[in-house]
């Protein structure tokens, strides 16, 4: 039987705790995190489109603290509070500029990192494995920190991603190009992987060349009128390069009397930039060959005047249509069966060609619909779509059973004949890598390192970019108005219907042009750091092995993505062109299913017995996991939240205390939570959305099996003496006050988790669900106890604005408050923090402060004051500023306080004012980096002492 046990010190050989257990400069990951969104050039999620990728940043961030210590762990270097903040400081400073895209090849900030990593591990840091590896960010943060990293997945399509990015890189690192002529490009040595970046180009060229010879001719230039200098049409024409083509698919009227081939159209727009807005105009001409006599033709509108409005652009409605000849309404179970029974057709709407930085739109000719009419190849993906995986079945709904048929006849003949150039490429390579000097030696796939294993790492980077390529040219691609080009398929992480498709230009140099998918590959190569081998094996987590492994990790979430369907859509192309080059990846027709780690529905017959699929087999890898963990480190595994159980659960959701439960029951300790979001929390809470993090990084040891019982009394000690320890200390890395509550479930978990049961009182064991009610209700009760040690004029404020937010009230109100606590309503307006007049009484909301406030000359400061100034300087004047104000009050108030304080602000406001608890988000958020300005600034009333008053 479990002995209840009440709190105590932990002993001597509890293992050193790491930094990702104590504090992390969060904002700033957050920060980053969220800025890599935007980054395109050489990031390598460019290399091939893969689902759900976690942040580079946010991976290099807490792999680095996975494995550094925390200086509390080592009291004889650090015996003092104030010495372990300074040695924390540094260690986030470090991760601020680890985090920073522009020091991504910083390599003297790396040597850095891993002298800190190496120094934390007695030089010899742990292999590092994700399970679950996906589109392979975290195995390659780890390998760019020094570490040795291996990755496995199920999937052959990540395996072969993450293959690229960490395992065939360091095989030919430091070796000039066998491309003819191209190590002569340059002086001196090709570092890293520069020189096969610079075969995948110049070979990517070459492909190019005979590609373009082979089926050039189905992509005719553009007839573009030259027009007078009146703007008139001169009746001369010049040719343009053609961007893309825009479809309509049709079908057939349901009205007899009409019986026209309709378009079914999303919206006639083609473009809506300011001052170059062109449209689609369809026009019923009669045609004695088309249906019913009549067809729809197409010109280009260009006069405002005459432009779609919302109640008329496009023919499409929630997947039903109406006729532009007639008016009839086709429902969408109509349009459905016509395409399962005889298929839709498709019409050519408009062409879009190159001008002088310009889209020319123009209407459609015979030329270039002949041009379409492409006879379909021979070997085409044949394989079918699931028919019951919503993220998949539009195809087989819109009568396309095949993944043949997501792409036109033309789109086949390209993507086919890219793949077949990937073999002949291959082979070209190899040649060329003999006669350079390597020796053949063995293939790839057998561990070789010669001409044959570099032939094939080439031919893999070009097979990728073939694959990549599929997203541009299918029909569910399509054409984006607001910015002129084409928005590629899987805009979200499944194929929604596109009734209008862009069919875009392989050879034109814009979206979806194969020498841009190439380079951009070239980039991702050229900005690998393998310095340190990489293992990527294809395996299933349930099963394989951990042994010599730590673990950081990104697991799929109950139904989130249904990855092996919609990855059949590149998988079936991939296998085109890798089959000879990868045989046990693409060995089979398509991906395995039945031991994925999803909960489909569809495969597990119903909604619940798959999300017991998905919590057994979660359950079953992360016991694996413990079997053979080490006490040293604590694993790392993110959790996805999924936004709808956010917003209607919050932190304390079914989804996430399942997760948790199933974690503790497989023998796991939970030591630290983080949210991570790539959203901006500010834009966020300006507009009153959700501000909770889309993920949390959990960190887990092992819990000891002696580990005692202990009762709900017991469990509420140690949560309050725990919390209250640990808040000063995440407080240190500048969370911003909107993630705060969702960090401190880490420490609180911490205490739940390392007990082998909690007791109630009726002797049952404590859920979960109630131990994250019980750490948010300690939370809220030492906020509450902090508060009675702020100064009186900060307890007013706070028990004015609980009571009457910021509305104007009668002065007798704010007397019967101020009273108790000693003070006059005179007094504390003379403070600056209300307007009292005319017996009206109102707290001054931040925004409307005075901006040329002086701390040096105010003699009545309060913490709400300090503050709420420092907030509105923030946000309206800058870090700078904002500093500068810091620096006035420095020993006037407690500056600790004021960062708690901020936080505090942000809880009250935030249901009841998002816009003003915005302000204390950011400062909240900005904290560290606000702090490190101030130290910088002299005091404005401390130069005059020294300097006087004109200094």
């Amino acid at each position: 039987m479990n002995t209840v046990v009440q709190p105590g010190t932990p002993s001597d050989s509890v293992p050193r705790r790491k930094l990702i257990e104590v504090s992390l400069p969060l904002e700033d990951i957050n920060a980053e995190s969220a800025r890599e969104k935007s980054i395109r050039h050489g990031h390598p999620s460019t290399l091939h489109l893969w689902w759900a990728r976690r942040p580079l940043a946010a991976a290099r961030a807490v792999l680095f603290a996975q494995l550094v210590d925390d200086p509390s762990s080592h009291p004889e270097l650090f015996p003092t509070e104030e010495e372990q903040k300074a040695e924390r400081e540094r260690l986030h400073a470090i991760i601020r500029r680890l985090v920073a895209w522009e020091n991504i090849n910083d390599e003297g900030l790396y040597r850095e990192a891993r002298d800190e990593i190496l120094k934390s591990t007695g030089g010899n840091p742990p292999a590092i494995l994700d399970p679950f590896a996906g589109g392979g960010t975290i195995p390659l943060e780890a390998q760019r920190l020094g570490l040795e990293a291996h990755a496995s997945d199920l999937n052959p399509v990540p395996v072969l991603i993450n293959k690229a990015l960490i395992e065939i890189p360091p095989k030919f690192a430091g070796q000039p190009p066998v491309f003819p002529g191209a190590a002569e490009s340059q002086l001196g040595a090709w570092p890293r992987a520069t020189g096969l970046a610079e075969d995948v180009r110049r070979y990517g060229a070459w492909m190019r060349e005979q590609a373009e010879e082979r089926i050039g001719h189905l992509y005719p230039r553009a007839k573009v009128p030259l027009l007078g200098s009146g703007g008139q049409p001169t009746g001369k024409t010049t040719e343009a390069t053609v961007i893309a083509w825009i479809w309509a698919r049709t079908a057939s009227c349901p009205n007899p009397a009409c019986g026209i081939r309709m378009p079914l159209v999303r919206s006639w727009w083609l473009s809506k930039k300011k001052g170059k807005e062109s449209y689609v105009v369809p026009t019923i001409v009669d045609d004695a060959s088309a249906p019913g006599g009549r067809r729809v033709s197409f010109t280009i509108g260009r006069d405002m005047k005459q432009a779609p409005t919302k109640t008329d652009d496009g023919t499409m409605d929630h997947g039903a249509a109406h006729c532009v000849a007639c008016g009839t309404t086709a429902e969408s179970g109509y349009i459905r069966d016509e395409a399962k029974r005889v298929g839709l057709g498709e019409i050519l709407m408009a062409v879009v060609a190159a001008g002088k930085r310009q889209r020319i739109y123009l209407s459609p000719t015979p030329e270039h619909e002949q041009a379409a009419q492409v006879s379909r190849p021979d070997d085409v993906p044949v394989q079918p779509v699931p028919t019951r995986n919503h993220d998949v079945d539009r195809l087989p709904m819109y009568g396309m059973p095949t993944w043949g048929d997501a792409f036109t006849n033309r789109q086949l003949s390209m993507l086919t004949t890219f793949s077949q150039l990937v073999g002949e490429t291959r082979e070209r390579v190899l040649a060329d890598a003999m006669s350079s000097g390597l020796s053949r030696g063995e293939r790839l796939a057998d561990g070789g390192i010669g001409a044959e294993a570099y032939a094939d790492s080439v031919a893999t980077y070009l097979g990728l970019s073939a694959s990549k390529m599929s997203v541009f040219h299918c029909v569910f691609a399509r054409w984006r108005p607001d910015a002129d080009k084409t928005a590629p398929a899987f805009g979200r992480q499944a194929i929604s219907m596109v009734w209008d498709f862009a069919e875009t230009q392989p050879f034109a140099g814009a979206g979806g042009d194969w020498s841009g998918v190439i380079d951009g590959t070239a980039k991702v190569l050229a900005n690998a750091f393998p310095d340190s081998a990489g293992r990527v094996d294809q395996s299933d987590a349930a099963t394989r092995d951990y042994d010599n492994f730590l673990i950081s990790t990104d697991p799929p979430y109950y139904d989130n993505i249904s990855y092996a369907d919609v990855s059949d859509f590149f998988y079936v192309w991939l296998r085109a062109s890798q089959r000879g080059i990868h045989p046990s990846l693409f060995s089979t027709m398509l991906t395995p299913k039945s031991e994925e780690l999803v909960a489909n529905p569809y495969r597990h017959g119903g909604k619940e017995r798959a999300e017991e699929f998905f919590e057994d087999g979660f359950r079953r890898v992360f016991a694996n996991v413990r079997r053979s963990a080490s006490s040293s480190y604590p694993i790392a595994v993110f959790y996805a939240f999924k936004q709808t159980e956010l917003e209607k659960e919050g932190v304390s959701s079914t989804g996430w205390s399942t997760f948790l439960d199933g974690m503790i029951r497989a023998g796991w300790a939970i030591t630290a939570t983080w949210p991570m979001r790539t959203e901006n929390v500010n834009r966020l809470i300006g507009r009153g959305s959700n501000a909770l993090a889309s993920s949390i990084v959990l960190a887990l040891r092992p819990r000891e099996v002696t580990a005692p019982a202990t009762d709900r009394t017991g469990f509420l000690a140690a949560l309050h003496t725990e919390l209250d320890e640990a808040l000063p200390r995440i407080r240190e890395g500048a969370i911003a006050p909107a993630d705060l509550r969702q960090t401190i479930l880490g420490p609180g978990m911490a205490v739940f988790s390392r007990f082998s049961r909690v007791l109630e009182d009726d002797g049952s064991t404590m859920s979960v669900k109630t131990a994250l009610a019980l750490i948010n209700q300690t939370f809220d009760s030492l906020q509450n106890e902090h508060d009675a040690e702020l100064d009186a004029d900060t307890r007013f404020c706070l028990d004015w604005f609980r009571s009457y937010g910021w509305d104007t009230r009668p002065y007798g109100d704010a007397e019967s408050l101020a009273v108790p606590l000693g003070l006059s309503v005179d007094g504390i307006a003379r403070g600056g923090t209300l307007t009292s007049g005319a017996g009206k009484v109102a707290l001054i909301k931040p925004q409307d402060l005075d901006p040329r406030w002086d701390p040096a000359h105010d003699d009545r400061l309060s913490l709400w004051e300090v503050t709420c100034h420092l907030a509105r300087a923030y946000a309206t004047e800058g870090r700078e500023e904002a500093a500068r104000l810091m620096a006035e009050v420095k020993g006037r108030v407690e500056l600790d306080e004021v960062n708690r304080l901020a936080t505090r602000l942000y809880e009250l406001m935030e249901s009841q004012d998002s816009p003003t608890a915005s302000l204390f988000n950011g400062l909240g958020g900005a904290w560290a980096d606000v702090s490190a300005t101030s130290t910088t600034i002299r005091p404005a009333a401390v130069a005059e002492t020294l300097f006087g008053e004109d200094s």
